[in-house]
């Protein structure tokens, strides 16, 4: 994680997070993402600043992960492909705690094994089940509460 810098969002940046998201979102549940490019970008810059905080991981000025949250949730957390399991994903998640009320919840599919173990691994427990998304794949609720 030397190389990585964490710094707020900047519209700058938007193709770049949106390409590195849709990647990511796609290897993960194995899925095209549903929505345009241009709907995608619009989304980020204008739709989540309004509720949500957003954080990227930069790699020498390439977007390697993307977090967004508010203080009671984690709305959006992905890594870059080639960039998981070095540290990023744990370095974007501790901001968001530090922002956090005290707890966190989120949702993530049922079909994302990999986001499942990270985030028991990183304190959250599962309380639900079945929720309803765009993308009409089962998904699984978490929250994490400050100890």
């Amino acid at each position: 994680m030397a190389d990585i810098r964490i710094c707020r969002y900047e519209s700058s940046f938007a193709d770049e997070a949106v390409a590195m998201w849709r990647l990511s979102k796609k290897e993960a549940i194995g899925q095209k993402e549903i929505h345009s490019y241009e709907s995608h970008v619009h989304f980020l810059n204008h739709i989540l600043p309004q509720d949500y905080e957003i954080y990227l991981a930069l790699e020498k000025e390439r977007v390697v992960g993307i977090v967004v949250f508010n203080s009671d949730e984690l709305n959006q957390l992905y890594v870059a492909n080639d960039q998981q399991g070095k540290g990023i994903g744990e370095a974007l998640l501790n901001i968001a705690k530090e922002h956090s009320s005290g707890s966190l919840f989120l949702y993530t599919f049922e079909i994302n094994k990999n986001a499942q173990r990270f985030y028991e691994k990183h304190g959250f427990v599962e309380v639900g089940r079945g929720y309803e998304n765009e993308e009409n794949l089962p998904d699984i609720k978490y929250e994490w509460r400050e100890m």
